[in-house]
């Protein structure tokens, strides 16, 4: 063990530890990582059991304590903003209820010696005796969400045992304070470039009537699916423009497009011209805001190209927006034989809103079709010129 303590000290690592009324399983936890590093932060996140008497007991842990609580998300905020003005590098968070394991620490001392400055996730085995379906269903609709949001693919964006690089991540303003943080802080890290990726880890789940959580199903995971959806926006409107157009200017930028997304040789025109098609008409549908929460799935499911997709379906962007909104608008006057184009504000009653909503509705319908079957057509043909028959 002494030689895991050196590789602490030299790697410039230290563990942090939130935890709020988990005085049953604390000591032995604490007990356990002390074995593998002396670097440890503790941070009590308003605990009203004996948690600040036990911390007591350990003098040589770095203790943070606060009161009232405030939620898992402003505990590692806090212990992480710590750890950097300590000089740490790295802080590996686990949890103090016991399920994970301190042997584990290794396997992440190992990581950042060969994935410097990443953040790594400790995937666990969710197919374990033990394991709710709820918690199984709940990580895989992280999953897809993280997905969606950054192109990475992690089997286990829940998991509370990860690696941080602290400096890259202490100085950013964080919104969310509770069990959603640990899906911000992974999104923006990725967003930011920090490598985000994940190594197996080894975890203990007691019986149910031995498990204490402070996980609330309907309150946390409404929050959770309320900051999916707006990290979903950022993404559709700022992150993947700015990624595509950032490749764009890159020297190699346009070779790589171009190979990774049109020479591939196993799709055929058709795939790929129906790709760019649904993006269209994704991107100009009247669903506005959950383009790609619809898209992406509905893309998967005909197996269509989705880079392609997701780059046709940023025709939604500023400034082509307002363009669309107008065109929608005029499309759907035009089909309802509504030849009144302006609306004094004093004559904008509820009804005459339900009708320009039903008008820009219809319109943006029927354009999205047309301009998706346009698109199929452009697509295909120039494919063909280009491509050959595949």
């Amino acid at each position: 063990m002494s030689d895991t303590k050196t590789r602490f000290k030299e790697l410039k690592a230290c563990v942090l530890i939130p935890t709020y009324n988990n005085a049953g399983t604390l000591a032995d936890v604490l007990t356990k990582v002390l074995a593998y590093t002396d670097d440890l932060l503790v941070v009590n996140d308003g605990s009203t059991d004996n948690t600040i008497e036990i911390l007591k007991q350990f003098p040589e842990v770095q203790a943070i304590n606060y009161s009232p609580n405030k939620g898992k998300g402003v505990a590692l905020r806090t212990g992480i903003k710590e750890a950097a003005k300590l000089g740490y590098e790295y802080a590996i968070t686990l949890d103090s209820d016991g399920q994970h394991y301190a042997s584990d620490l290794t396997l992440f001392l190992d990581a950042i010696e060969a994935q410097p400055q990443s953040l790594i996730i400790g995937a666990r085995n969710l197919n374990q005796e033990n394991v709710q379906l709820k918690s199984s269903f709940g990580n895989k609709f992280s999953n897809f969400w993280f997905w969606v949001n950054t192109g990475i693919t992690l089997p286990d964006t829940q998991s509370g045992y990860r690696l941080y690089p602290v400096h890259a991540l202490a100085k950013k303003n964080y919104y969310t304070r509770k069990y959603e943080f640990e899906i911000e802080v992974i999104v923006r890290a990725a967003w930011s470039g920090v490598p985000v990726t994940y190594i197996p880890t080894s975890v203990y789940y007691p019986k149910p009537e031995e498990r204490v959580s402070h996980f609330r199903p309907f309150k946390d995971f409404s929050r959770i699916s309320l900051l999916n959806t707006v990290l979903v926006l950022i993404a559709l409107l700022w992150v993947k423009p700015r990624d595509f157009f950032r490749l764009l200017l890159k020297k190699e930028g346009i070779k790589t497009i171009w190979k990774t997304i049109f020479i591939r040789p196993e799709e055929t025109n058709h795939t790929k011209a129906a790709s760019v098609a649904f993006g269209i008409f994704m991107g100009i549908v009247p669903v506005w805001g959950f383009q790609l929460a619809i898209g992406i799935p509905a893309a998967i499911f005909m197996r269509l190209n989705k880079a392609l997709f997701i780059i046709a379906a940023n025709i939604s962007i500023f400034p082509f927006t307002p363009f669309i909104w107008m065109a929608s608008l005029i499309t759907g006057k035009w089909i309802l034989g509504n030849q009144e184009w302006v609306v004094a504000w004093k004559d904008f009653t509820l009804q005459r809103f339900m009708q320009e909503g039903l008008a820009f509705f219809l319109g943006g319908t029927v354009l999205s079709i047309a301009a998706g079957i346009v698109a199929y057509v452009f697509t295909y043909v120039l494919l063909l010129l280009f491509r050959g028959r595949r």
